[in-house]
């Protein structure tokens, strides 16, 4: 197999940042999950996506927040025996 080399210029604390992540996960080299990744790639055995995320108002943030703990607690949870259970609270959640 012929090899070549890949240089990826990149600031210090990133290239130390991503090698303690990389042996803490278990591989042996930052080198080595980037041959990890590219073969993955290359394989199309992943997709990359980019995306930024948009965040949210305060106003949301908090109105979600509540929703989680509310969830956590079984405040206003429910569950349907079946798909005919759930098709009837649903119509009946819509109306109120």
């Amino acid at each position: 197999m012929q090899k070549t080399i890949l240089q990826v210029p990149l600031n210090q604390q990133l290239k130390s940042d991503a090698e303690r992540v990389a042996l803490s996960q278990g591989f042996s080299s930052l080198q080595e999950v980037v041959r990890v990744f590219l073969t993955k790639l290359a394989t199309q055995k992943i997709e990359v996506s980019l995306q930024e995320s948009v965040p949210l108002s305060e106003e949301n943030e908090m109105r979600y927040l509540q929703l989680t703990r509310d969830f956590q607690k079984g405040k206003n949870v429910y569950s349907a025996k079946n798909a005919d259970d759930l098709i009837k609270q649903l119509n009946e959640s819509s109306v109120s």
